[in-house]
């Protein structure tokens, strides 16, 4: 798998913008400012590839990046961030549900938590979320190394049975903590969610 080969295809703001040639897509979710954009250009070597910004909120479209011309990361505007006004905070709650529902493609959600806190009401929210929808989902501890391996690893036993049976994973974008886990997890559903679309694909077809 060829990282280097990365296109940002658009920014879509209304459901019809999203794309439609059917390709595996694995979402990248978390609340405004927690390390998300960061850890989506970790995993792509790519440190400037996806906008980050010290002011939460300041991503409202949902982003589509084409990986290796096989499958797409998604990534969805931050949630949760109170200085946003009400009415965007609605725009995006529609735009992401829009995206969440019935996007068959869909096969992995990578949840971004930040480790050194519990999980607030809206990760767990997210997670319920996931859980209904049935999306497979990872959860991506971030800023990781802003801890003691201590204090990581009491967050990491905090987490693991509030998301389980979800995998939990230490991740700093800075060092690369958890990136080949990461991929690990992200093959092997590429494996199988392909075999999903397919599938899914013949049964529409009929």
């Amino acid at each position: 798998m060829n990282t280097d080969r990365v296109q940002f295809i658009r920014c879509a703001y209304r459901r019809v913008e999203f794309p439609a040639d059917g390709r595996p897509e694995i979402v990248f979710l978390g609340r405004s400012n927690v390390g998300k954009s960061s850890a989506l250009n970790s995993l792509l070597h790519q440190p400037s590839l996806a906008r980050t910004s010290s002011t939460p909120g300041r991503t409202r479209g949902i982003g589509f990046y084409l990986i290796d011309e096989a499958f797409y990361f998604v990534d969805l505007p931050g949630y949760g961030y109170a200085r946003v006004p009400e009415r965007v905070r609605r725009a995006w709650k529609g735009l992401i549900e829009a995206y969440l529902t019935d996007r068959l493609q869909l096969i992995l959600g990578l949840l971004i938590v930040d480790a050194r806190h519990e999980p607030k009401s809206l990760d767990l929210q997210m997670r319920d979320w996931l859980v209904a929808a049935r999306i497979p989902y990872l959860v991506l501890l971030t800023k990781a190394d802003k801890l003691s391996r201590h204090q990581l690893k009491r967050s990491v036993e905090r987490a693991e049975p509030v998301f389980s049976p979800a995998e939990v994973i230490p991740f700093s974008a800075r060092t690369g903590l958890g990136v080949k886990e990461v991929w690990r997890v992200i093959r092997a559903r590429l494996a199988h969610g392909q075999n999903q679309v397919e599938e899914n694909d013949h049964v529409a077809g009929n």
